[in-house]
């Protein structure tokens, strides 16, 4: 079968791989779909501490049940040949204190799939018994598409930060980022927490434009061009914003966020920063006498996922019209380089 595999930075190849074979306690799945995020751009040109390579690369994976180990089939939660599946992507243990505690999306001992194990640029994939384990394949539903359902596992990333903010109805919000998480941010804003005004900002103006056509902001604001603070505060009659989710990795935005927040204001430092150049400036007095909260969010637990497929198949959180780019495997370099350069809102390859 094909595979698109990691052997070093820069150095990514498709190539030919014998196809896995299925164990008594996985699943194996013929791929559909599997989406591409800023994250494989990042492993190919940098790799990742957490990968062993050679390594078939891709995380955000749907497809179709082929084949399923004798230990691993029957019973409610079993599996059949047939059934469509999501696969979570990032892997607790189940068993630390965190785990134990219900906070799956900080396991301590958290794995990967695409990094620990193979990932889903690939023309089929091996569910391991880890991913098994935590209840981590997820049933599509039958209204949903597996091009949507590959979606769902960045969706359950942005439904984790989200969850933790703690937003009411009608608060205003500030999304940085207008790429495909910032999309998604705002689609779950509106369409779970039925927030008010939703203002989203960032310096590359196509991208702004793209991603306003397609989530329609209050507000569009180009940090280029005008001093982002400044015209939050303006649009909130000296307010702030209520909620500022930072969806990109620019040092900037998280000082601007804090900046700009309201009494009582809730901030998500949803986008990591460089590993070269991860410290802020924090006005302190700020955060003390504004009463803020500032939360850091990474990742998901499987209960996202399972969370963000329901809202794709209620319709309350639609990201079918988000993915605006589908190539075969063969193409998915293409995919990186459309990614890296912001030229769609999502991309999915489909091997």
């Amino acid at each position: 079968m094909k595979a698109l595999r990691f052997y070093a930075p820069e150095d990514v190849r498709l190539e030919e791989v014998p196809e896995p074979e299925c164990g008594p306690d996985e699943v194996k799945l013929r791929v559909h779909n599997c989406s591409t995020c800023g994250t494989d751009v990042k492993i190919l040109h940098n790799g990742h501490q957490n990968l062993t390579p050679p390594r078939t690369i891709g995380h955000e994976i749907a497809g179709e049940v082929v084949e399923v180990g004798g230990n691993v089939g029957g019973g409610d939660r079993g599996w059949s040949v047939g059934d469509r599946a999501q696969v979570i992507a990032a892997v607790p243990c189940g068993e630390c204190y965190e785990c134990r505690k219900g906070w799956m999306a900080v396991c301590q001992n958290q794995t990967s799939v695409g990094y620990q194990y193979e990932g889903g640029f690939a023309e089929y994939l091996i569910v391991p018994r880890e991913v098994l384990k935590v209840d981590g394949l997820n049933r599509i539903p039958d209204n949903v598409g597996y091009d949507e359902a590959s979606a769902a596992e960045p969706f359950a990333c942005a439904i984790n930060a989200q969850e933790l903010l703690g937003i009411e109805e009608g608060d205003t919000v500030v999304v940085f980022g207008a790429g495909p998480i910032g999309c998604m941010h705002i689609r779950i804003a509106r369409g779970v927490h039925r927030v008010g005004r939703v203002f989203l900002v960032d310096v590359n103006a196509d991208r702004l434009k793209m991603s306003a056509d397609a989530v329609s902001p209050d507000e569009v604001i180009n940090g280029a061009e005008v001093d982002v603070v400044d015209r939050v505060m303006e649009l909130t009659g000296g307010r702030g914003a209520d909620v500022v989710i930072t969806a990109t990795a620019a040092n900037i935005t998280q000082e601007q966020a804090i900046s700009m927040a309201a009494r009582n204001g809730r901030i998500s430092f949803f986008g990591g920063l460089p590993k070269t150049n991860p410290t802020i400036t924090c006005d302190s007095n700020l955060v003390h006498y504004r009463q803020l909260h500032i939360h850091g969010a990474n990742g998901s637990a499987p209960s996202h996922n399972k969370r963000a497929l329901e809202y794709i198949s209620t319709g309350q959180v639609p990201v079918k019209d988000l993915i605006t780019v589908r190539l075969p495997l063969e193409r998915a370099m293409e995919a990186f380089d459309i990614v890296a350069n912001g030229e769609a809102i999502k991309v999915t390859i489909e091997p």
